[in-house]
């Protein structure tokens, strides 16, 4: 999957496997959902789920990571679905990937390397392109001889580096070390610029929307900036960072729409995302977009609170955006049903007033697309950077 398919195209067919385990860490584990959002995640890529394969064990094998029951259990699935590779929701390591290459004859990719993937499927800017490639090398470097078999060649001869029987994969090694080198040198001449362009915007208030992937940030930017961002019912449609100018009223304000998280977002693009996640991180004010029409919305929420607390913008203030309220549904429990309610059986209304009733975070209902409440929000949000420019500069004549 290293480019999205045509229509036309043949198009990878992968077997999704997941592991749950008390011995992995709780983010870790492996479930129905997760699993199911590996298979948009593959969607996303190009390709198409053919078979998936879930198991519970008291702790992952070291070599195989699965059971020896479950590989033979996938090889023939491999050989009955024709299936092309076989994506674990997990992190593999290195030995465990090379073994289950082996094993299953097809390509093995773990959920970090098909994001990575998506990444560079995506990613538009020059900024975006060097650090997607940054991600890439740095995921690569310890997996070297599982990805490459030609690599455990010996190279022999007089006059090599090392002297003879030098193995290549050392020499790959070296190369990817050193372009490691050149690509963090250039994102920090490009940070440093970036560092400059935001240092000269002056003083107006920085808001960034944060959120899920695929939750409707783009299609909300679109909506108050009255801009053309690209959005897309995908994962991952947003990738490099846009900022617009906003005027609501006499306040001008700057508004950024960043790359959306996602449960076990790889730490290397986290790294390598540096300069993007800045402007969450320099931001006086976060819009958390949630679709609320997703069941798992709350984990999502979770997800990206963990996130921003990773990047060091956990203390940020925050108002949560509950975009989507056109597509929510929920099943009405029967008069006589006295089972406990779940989040399936709770109205919209029912969910509104639980979360105004916590008065830690201001909230708002809102669907971008049918432009509901979306007045109430421009309102909301001209209060609150009104509030956060008159406190900084209280004889700015933008107020007055």
């Amino acid at each position: 999957m290293e480019e999205l398919k045509e229509n036309n195209a043949p198009r990878d067919r992968a077997i999704l496997v997941g592991l749950s385990s008390p011995r992995l860490d709780r983010k870790e584990n492996a479930d129905e959902e997760s699993l199911e959002e590996l298979g948009a995640l593959v969607e996303t890529a190009g390709g198409v789920s053919v078979g998936v394969v879930l198991q519970t064990l008291p702790s992952p094998n070291p070599h195989t990571f699965i059971g020896e029951g479950k590989v033979d259990e996938i090889r023939e699935l491999v050989k009955s679905q024709e299936a092309t590779m076989v994506i674990f929701d997990n992190d593999l390591s290195p030995s465990q990937m090379r073994v289950l290459c082996e094993e299953f004859g097809v390509q093995v990719l773990d959920r970090s390397g098909l994001i990575l993937d998506i990444f560079a499927q995506r990613a538009k800017t020059k900024e975006g392109r060097l650090q997607v490639e940054l991600a890439q090398y740095q995921y690569l470097l310890p997996r070297l001889i599982g990805m490459w078999t030609h690599l455990e060649r010996q190279r022999g001869g007089t006059g090599t580096r090392g002297g003879a029987g030098e193995r290549e994969i050392e020499t790959d090694r070296r190369i990817i070390r050193n372009r490691i080198s050149k690509l963090k040198e250039d994102l920090q001449k490009i940070d440093r610029q970036m560092a400059v362009q935001r240092s000269n915007r002056g003083s107006m208030v920085r808001v960034a929307l944060v959120g899920y992937t695929n939750v409707g940030k783009s299609t909300l930017m679109n909506l108050i900036s009255k801009s053309e961002v690209f959005a897309e019912n995908k994962l991952f449609a947003t990738l490099d960072t846009t900022v617009r100018k906003v005027v609501f009223d006499n306040l001008p304000f700057l508004l950024s729409d960043t790359v959306g998280f996602i449960r076990k977002l790889p730490t290397e693009l986290i790294e390598s995302f540096k300069s993007t996640l800045d402007e969450v991180r320099e931001a006086d004010l976060l819009l958390h977009v949630v679709d609320i029409s997703h069941p798992q919305f709350e984990d999502q929420i979770a997800v990206v609170k963990q996130t921003l607390q990773d990047i060091g913008a956990g203390d940020k203030p925050v108002y949560l955006v509950f975009n989507k309220v056109d597509a929510y549904t929920y099943v009405e429990k029967e008069p006589d049903d006295l089972t406990p309610s779940t989040r399936e059986n709770r109205s919209l209304e029912d969910l509104k007033q639980s979360w105004i009733a916590r008065a830690n975070t201001p909230c708002i209902f809102i669907s971008a697309v049918e432009k509901i409440n979306i007045e109430k929000l421009r309102s909301d949000l001209y209060g609150m950077v009104r509030e956060i420019h008159s406190g900084r500069y209280p004889f700015n004549n933008f107020l007055y």
